[in-house]
């Protein structure tokens, strides 16, 4: 079997006495869509986190694409990496938020534009016309001049996305990327996010949109008081899961 692109083992993770990870394996090979559900403080989130390094976890490891992130390995100890090697290991993750997280004084290009320009320090020749690409993939290459402000928060996530996109990623992250939409415009992000999924992106997607997982996931992950309960294909995490608590949080969600 080949190498997952994501691999957690034995990941915990505590903010002072609060235990928030607590043991967490995951392996998402690549091309894979991973759905992950739970109810509210389930540590969704900060499994997210963890896997780029923007959270350390206390315990265990993660790997992306077969490198350890964070840190190296020198004989049977790790040791942390310094700052501009995590953000290097950080370019191949495309990381999407739940409130967008644009730059505000600058034009939605230049934010689809921005880190390829400054973390990979690749040329403006080669970085604005895959911004442009970019932009009309998820339908909005009229808006390449307009400012943040000008757009709705569907449209803003969207640019989100094809600034994640713009570094060429590996694995891209979404944490409730439609969480913070009115309801009438979820569904231009979620057709932007079945297109990757299509085109094999390795994607883990921190939601509540079941019908996504339903029709997009390969995997679905539940998760509740910082445990992984259950993983499997949908139809089975979905229709006939195994746990109580999972068949619980699907009764009042579904």
């Amino acid at each position: 079997m080949s190498r997952p692109m994501v691999d957690l083992r034995g990941v915990y993770k505590s903010f002072g006495t609060l235990e928030v990870l607590r043991g967490v394996d995951l392996r998402v090979r690549t091309g894979e869509v991973t759905v992950v559900l739970g109810p509210s403080g389930s540590g969704k989130s900060t499994l997210l986190r963890s896997i780029n390094h923007l959270e350390k976890v206390d315990r265990g490891h993660v790997s992306v694409d077969g490198e350890l992130m964070g840190y190296r390995r020198v004989g049977d100890r790790l040791h942390e990496l310094k700052e501009r090697d995590i953000l290097r290991q950080r370019t191949h993750i495309g990381f999407v938020f739940q409130s967008f997280n644009l730059f505000p004084h600058l034009t939605v290009l230049d934010n689809v534009a921005e880190a390829p320009l400054s973390a990979q320090r690749r040329p403006r020749r080669e970085v604005y016309p895959v911004a442009r690409r970019l932009l009309d993939r998820v339908g909005l290459a009229d808006k390449a001049d307009a400012f943040p402000r000008q757009l709705s928060g569907g449209q803003q996530q969207r640019v989100a996305i094809a600034r994640a996109l713009a570094l060429d990623p590996k694995l891209v992250l979404f944490d409730e990327p439609t969480s913070a939409l009115d309801p009438e415009l979820v569904g231009e992000v979620l057709d932007v996010m079945r297109d990757l999924a299509r085109s094999g992106t390795t994607m883990i997607v921190v939601t509540h949109e079941v019908g996504f997982a339903r029709e997009v996931a390969d995997s679905v992950v539940f998760m509740d008081d910082g445990l992984v309960l259950e993983q499997g294909p949908p139809a089975q995490v979905l229709d006939a899961p195994r746990h109580e608590r999972t068949r619980a949080f699907l009764s009042k969600v579904l």
